[in-house]
C-alpha cells in the first residue's frame, strides 16, 4: 500500500466508523468491558502512541487521524478525515498508490510489519517529504474493509546515516588518494632505482677479467634476483592504483585489468565496454575497484573456464555485469568463501547510491549485476 504511506489523528468521527470494527472487537477481548469505555480508552492509547496511525476505508478516505501524525505531517485533523490518502504523499507516488494498496489486499495478507529496512516518503503540509517506515493492517468490518498505516518519521535515522556514507565516500577518496601517490613512489622512484642498478650490475659484469667465473655467476643472480624485484614492484604498484586510470582513463584501465586477470588466472575473459564510458571520480575508481574484486573472487574460488565483464553507461548512471561459469555457492550459506569480497563490493557501491545483485546456485556459476546512479554534473562531465 505504501511507496506512499499517510498517518492519522483519533476523531470522533473516526470513532464512529471504527467502533463497529476496533471498538467492539477490544470489548470482546477485554471481556465485560462496555463499549464506550472501551472506545474511549482506543482513543487514548491511539493518542498517546508516539507514532503516527492512520486508518482509511475502501475508497482510501482518512477516517482515523491520531495526534502524532498532525504533529508528522503538520496537518490538524478537522483538514484530514475525510480527504484522501493522497493528501500525505509527494505527488510523484499518487499515480501508483491504488495499486499498492489492490495488491496488499488480494494478498490476504492482515498486516507487514515495520522495520525491514524499506524507507518509504511522506508529505508535510508545508510540501516538505520526508522518509518514513511503514507497517500496514487490513480489517474485514461490516461497513467494509479498512487499511490501517503505523508510520515513523525516520528523517534523523537518514541523516545520519547519509553522514556516515559522506563520511565513509571521504575516507575511501582519501583511501585512494594514499594508494595513488604510494603507486606512483613505487613505478618513479624504486623500479627506476632498481632499473639503475641492474644496469650497474650489468656494467660490472661486463668489467670483469677472463676466469673471474664465479664472481661472474654471482652477478648473474644479483640481475635475476633485480628483475624478479623490478617486476614485483611494478605488480605491486599496478594492484594498489594503475597509472592507466589516471592517464589514459576507466575503458583502457579495465582492459589491462581483463588482460592482466587472464595472464595470471589462465581464464578467457570477455569485455565489453561501452564507449561513453569515461567516468570522473569517484566513480572511475569505484567502478574499477568492483570490477577488480570482482575478478579477484572468480580467480581465488570460482573454477571458472570463462568470465564475462560488461561495463554500459547512461545518463543516469552506469551499470556492469561479471558473470562466471564456475562452481557457484549458496547465497544463504554461513561464511561463504566469497563473504568478505562480495561485502566489499556492496559497500563500494553502497557509498555511491549503488545497488548490488548477486546471483549464484552451486554448479550454475555467478553473476554480480551493479548500478551506480551517475548525478547530473558528473554525467555532463564526462561526455
Amino acid at each position: 500500500m505504501f511507496n506512499q504511506k499517510i498517518p492519522g489523528k483519533v476523531s470522533s468521527a473516526a470513532h464512529e466508523r471504527v467502533s463497529g470494527a476496533a471498538a467492539s472487537g477490544l470489548a470482546q477481548a477485554a471481556g465485560a468491558r462496555p463499549l464506550d469505555a472501551t472506545g474511549a480508552r482506543l482513543a487514548g492509547l491511539l493518542d498517546s502512541a508516539m507514532d503516527a496511525i492512520i486508518t482509511v476505508d475502501e475508497e482510501q478516505r482518512i477516517v482515523l487521524y491520531n495526534r502524532a501524525a498532525e504533529r508528522i505531517f503538520g496537518w490538524p485533523s478537522a483538514q484530514a478525515i475525510g480527504e484522501r490518502l493522497e493528501k500525505l504523499m509527494p505527488e510523484r507516488f499518487r499515480g501508483h498508490h491504488a495499486a499498492h494498496v489492490r495488491q496488499f489486499n488480494a494478498t490476504g495478507i492482515t498486516s507487514r510489519r515495520m522495520g525491514d529496512g524499506t524507507v518509504l516518503y511522506g508529505q508535510r503540509a508545508n510540501g516538505e517529504e520526508f522518509p518514513m517506515e511503514a507497517s500496514i493492517s487490513q480489517l474485514d468490518t461490516v461497513e467494509g474493509k479498512l487499511f490501517t498505516v503505523i508510520l515513523r518519521d525516520v528523517s534523523e535515522r537518514v541523516r545520519a546515516q547519509d553522514e556516515l556514507s559522506a563520511f565513509a565516500a571521504a575516507a575511501h577518496t582519501i583511501r585512494e588518494g594514499e594508494k595513488t601517490r604510494i603507486a606512483r613512489e613505487l613505478h618513479d622512484e624504486l623500479a627506476q632505482s632498481l632499473t639503475a642498478l641492474k644496469m650497474d650490475a650489468i656494467w660490472v659484469r661486463d668489467q670483469l677479467p677472463e676466469g673471474a667465473r664465479a664472481a661472474a655467476a654471482k652477478l648473474d643472480e644479483m640481475l635475476a634476483m633485480l628483475d624478479t624485484t623490478v617486476a614485483a614492484t611494478r605488480r605491486i604498484a599496478s594492484d594498489l592504483r594503475p597509472l592507466l586510470l589516471d592517464d589514459l582513463g576507466l575503458a583502457p584501465a579495465i582492459e589491462w585489468l581483463a588482460q592482466n586477470f587472464s595472464q595470471r588466472s589462465g581464464v578467457p575473459c570477455t569485455l565489453s565496454v561501452d564507449e561513453e564510458v569515461e567516468l570522473h571520480e569517484p566513480y572511475a575508481t569505484a567502478v574499477f575497484r568492483i570490477v577488480q574484486e570482482s575478478l579477484a573472487n572468480v580467480a581465488k574460488h570460482a573454477e571458472a573456464s570463462h568470465v564475462e565483464v560488461k561495463i554500459e553507461r547512461t545518463p543516469e548512471a552506469v551499470t556492469l555485469h561479471v558473470a562466471d561459469n564456475g562452481r557457484g555457492f549458496s547465497l544463504a550459506a554461513p561464511r561463504s568463501p566469497n563473504s568478505l569480497g562480495l561485502l566489499g563490493l556492496r559497500e563500494r557501491a553502497q557509498l555511491l547510491k549503488g545497488i548490488v545483485t548477486i546471483d549464484s546456485q552451486p554448479g550454475q556459476g555467478t553473476r554480480i549485476d551493479v548500478r551506480i546512479p551517475v548525478q547530473v554534473q558528473e554525467a555532463g562531465g564526462a561526455d
